[in-house]
């Protein structure tokens, strides 16, 4: 497939959220990226969205390439497209959540990240791109349903 546009397009990603199914022990599944930008810092799972596919599929893709982890259901939140939240270029984010047991899963880093790991809601490390953001508007958003 070949295409040409007068003007520049935007890069499309799905980032997703995973969190512990437990609301007396809030978790949620990060990766630690394995390439540039922010090696090495961790971000929620997510990547580029193919040509030839959904944006659930790309959610559900990425979460299996990267943390080995398969949710049978992956809700979409929020988009999120402000300029420079991506060194790289233009991207923007379609996010999606869902839950899993992290007792009864094996999370490992996959493709592009180097690890895959639950921590508690509460106490993040830094995250990559606009991720703390889309974090606490999530959080607020699924606290107040």
């Amino acid at each position: 497939m070949s295409y040409t546009y007068e003007y520049p397009r935007p890069s499309v990603t799905a980032d997703i959220a995973i969190f512990s199914n437990n609301t007396d022990n809030q978790m949620i599944l990060l990766i630690r990226r394995g390439n540039e930008p922010f090696k090495g810092q961790w971000a929620l799972p997510g990547g580029f969205i193919e040509m030839d596919e959904t944006l659930v599929a790309t959610a559900a893709r990425e979460l299996k390439e990267e943390t080995g982890l398969s949710v049978p259901e992956l809700t979409q939140f929020r988009t999120y497209g402000d300029p420079g939240r991506d060194p790289r270029g233009r991207t923007i984010a379609v996010v999606f959540y869902g839950f899993a047991d992290p007792t009864s899963v094996k999370v490992a880093g996959g493709d592009d990240a180097a690890d895959a790991r639950w921590f508690q809601v509460d106490q993040l490390p830094a995250l990559a791109f606009d991720h703390e953001k889309i974090l606490k508007e999530l959080t607020g958003y699924l606290g107040s349903r």
